[in-house]
């Protein structure tokens, strides 16, 4: 089935799918399903997107849940790491490409690698950006997590963060992300934003600022790295990128897996060095049906 830009029902939300159809004269078959992470969403692969889309692949970038255009949870609902690995699942059903790559950033590698773990013959290539899950939690702080996950949720306003310019909403980018280039920024600022009736607010649903109340279980997640069949792209982005303690250790547990260090391009790489990325990401999907060739 082709689908093209626009809202997708899953699980009983609209989701916003970005789509990127092939350009080229030669079409591979393969789907790239680009995942992005924490207060992301799926427009901001566009610098990434479009070069494997000319390179002849099908790219599809979905707001995740309560990101960007997509439906926020509702009737008591929240964002767990499996209600993305389900509306995941879903939208890959109806999408039912011939072959299928995942891309994830940070947040969205670990929904790839829950996902590339769990139907590993369903995954032909996965590359994981910085995005091996967050550090471990011991479980010692389950009751703490659980108590102030209740008060942040009594507390919760829903509705959306306002920003009184797009000046100001620029500037949060700017020292969150100190290293990417200004006119760059400016245009993720305008993808990151919505206005409606009149007012600038950012696109994403308040409860996520909420702490999550179930703890990150390590080990479970090892269990699901050890399980992905694919051939797998390990991103980082140099000494400024989000570099976890035991990177090589959960690395390792991908039995098909190359690293490749993206110097000086930092947690951001899809903004900061798209080009570069991309050219990485092409030779690793190789042709309509070689092998990788990073």
């Amino acid at each position: 089935m082709q689908i093209g830009s626009g809202h997708v029902f899953v699980n009983g939300i609209r989701l916003y799918v970005h789509r990127f159809e092939p350009v080229s004269g030669r079409k591979s078959d393969l789907t790239v399903v680009l995942l992005h992470g924490f207060l992301d969403s799926g427009a901001t692969w566009d610098l990434v997107a479009e070069p494997l889309a000319r390179a002849g692949h099908d790219v599809i970038a979905p707001d995740l849940r309560g990101f960007g255009e997509s439906d926020p949870v509702t009737g008591g609902g929240y964002y767990h790491f499996p209600d993305y690995v389900n509306d995941l699942a879903v939208l890959i059903d109806i999408i039912a490409p011939r072959r299928l790559a995942l891309v994830g950033h940070s947040m969205g590698g670990t929904v790839a690698a829950l996902y590339a773990g769990t139907m590993p013959q369903r995954v032909d290539r996965l590359a994981l950006l910085e995005g091996l899950g967050p550090p471990a939690s011991e479980p010692s702080v389950a009751v703490d997590r659980m108590r102030t996950w209740l008060d942040d949720m009594r507390a919760l306003d829903r509705t959306p963060r306002p920003v009184s310019s797009f000046e100001e909403a620029l500037e949060r980018l700017a020292r969150r992300h100190p290293q990417v280039p200004r006119d760059v920024l400016s245009s993720r600022a305008r993808l990151l934003t919505r206005t409606d009736s009149g007012r600038l607010s950012w696109a994403y649903d308040p409860m996520h600022r909420t702490t999550s109340p179930t703890p990150f279980n390590l080990e479970a997640f090892k269990c699901f790295l050890r399980r992905v069949a694919a051939p797998t792209l390990y991103v980082s982005g140099g000494l400024t990128g989000l570099r976890l303690a035991d990177e090589a250790e959960r690395l390792a547990c991908v039995r098909s897996a190359v690293h490749v260090d993206l110097a000086d391009a930092g947690h951001m790489m899809h903004w900061t060095a798209p080009a570069a990325l991309a050219e990485r990401l092409i030779g690793f999907f190789g042709g309509a049906a070689g092998a990788p060739a990073v």
